[in-house]
């Protein structure tokens, strides 16, 4: 009986894998990362981006072919720029994060011990990941509770979460062992910080970011037999002072994005549920020809993703590549206008609806009679205050 539970639960994993590469086409998935989970729990019930995501599909080359390309993410010279600092910060076994942690954080760490996770021996193949977060596992596990474990840094540790029902495999900038035994995730970003003050949005999204390798270690811990506790809810993040590349930090308390990560990721339908309601036949393969240009005309490839259901929303401009295509996609729906514009109109999903609610030229059904009582209201005052 056990051995036909294995089984089938193999054939399972087996039949969604085959189902998400023929989404994706016979190209390597664009794996998950932090920036990407925080996107996508910002809008859980964006069915599109919870498929394209899993799926492992290139948005940016998808938005760019269907005439909508990404305004949001990285230029090449912000990741190259971010890449130069973090070595700088993590040069001779992180010599400038522990300055910090010591001087400006307080923290006491007389002796280090630094560990890189990210080591040669550890391939990119199909048993690569597993493999280096079984090594990450061992040697986090093995230090949590340690009472002479105070100094320990992990460079590169991967660490596992369950997205809609699949494991997504996490890279951490680094994680400290430090105070009374507790782990700190560290966060190191290339925007500055000037006179003390940094751009609240990018501290934000940095803080979302964090929190989620924090729910990741938590999770690591609770498997092991750990307190979760064990991991900080304070991060440390580290950015460039000023207008030079000298390095500073500070503590960010990211409890209240935990919270809401862990409620949108419990709200997120698993992807087997998922695609279910998409065909069986679908693809977002861009079938390159043979100098490499996408052979599926821009109109296809704009059917194929309008099959499966989007929720937009004016947040995804800054946070999702195909946000461009979902606005033009939504004109004239009330959810282009905020998700707190759609929920005050109870489910009145058309702009028109609303307008002719508003002016008295619909009868409103037995759902829309209160928005509608308050949207004649509303219309009757602006006539009021315009006359």
């Amino acid at each position: 009986m056990l051995a036909w539970r294995i089984r089938s639960k193999w054939a399972r994993v087996t039949e969604l894998e085959q189902r998400l590469a023929r989404l994706r086409g016979p190209v390597p998935p664009r794996r998950h990362n932090a920036r990407t989970i925080a996107a996508l729990t910002g809008n859980p019930g964006c069915t599109r981006r919870a498929v394209l995501d899993s799926a492992g599909v290139d948005k940016q080359r998808i938005a760019a072919h269907v005439g909508f390309p990404a305004q949001s993410g990285q230029s090449r010279f912000a990741i190259a720029r971010g890449n130069v600092f973090e070595a700088q910060v993590k040069a001779d076994g992180a010599a400038e994060l522990l300055r910090l942690l010591r001087e400006r954080l307080g923290l006491p760490i007389p002796e280090v011990s630094y560990d890189d996770l990210d080591t040669p021996d550890a391939p990119d193949g199909p048993d690569g990941p597993e493999a280096r977060h079984a090594r990450s596992r061992e040697l986090l596990t093995g230090a949590a509770g340690r009472a002479d474990a105070a100094g320990l840094l992990f460079d590169h540790p991967l660490l596992r979460l369950d997205v809609a029902g699949q494991p997504v495999y996490l890279e951490p900038d680094l994680i400290a062992l430090q105070v009374e035994g507790r782990f700190h995730v560290v966060e190191i970003k290339s925007f500055a910080v000037i006179d003390d003050q940094a751009d609240p949005a990018k501290v934000s999204a940095a803080a979302t970011q964090a929190a989620v390798y924090v729910l990741a270690l938590r999770q690591l811990l609770t498997e092991a037999g750990h307190d979760p506790e064990l991991v900080s809810h304070n991060v440390v993040l580290v950015c460039p002072r000023d207008f030079s590349n000298r390095p500073t930090a500070a503590l960010l308390d990211v409890r209240k994005q935990l919270g809401t990560l862990r409620r949108q990721l419990s709200r997120m339908a698993r992807i087997d549920a998922l695609l279910d309601q998409v065909p069986e036949a679908l693809s977002f393969d861009l079938a390159p020809d043979t100098a490499g240009a996408p052979t599926r005309t821009p109109a296809e490839l704009a059917a194929a993703l309008a099959a499966v259901e989007a929720r937009y929303a004016p947040e995804c401009l800054s946070a999702c590549e195909l946000a461009y295509f979902c606005r033009h996609e939504a004109a004239g729906a009330t959810a282009a206008l905020g998700k707190s514009v759609r929920e005050e109109l109870g489910g009145i999903e058309s702009v028109e609806v609303v307008l002719a609610l508003a002016a008295g030229d619909r009868t409103p059904t037995e759902e829309q009679a209160e928005a509608a009582a308050l949207l004649r209201t509303a219309a009757r005052l602006r006539a009021e205050a315009l006359s």
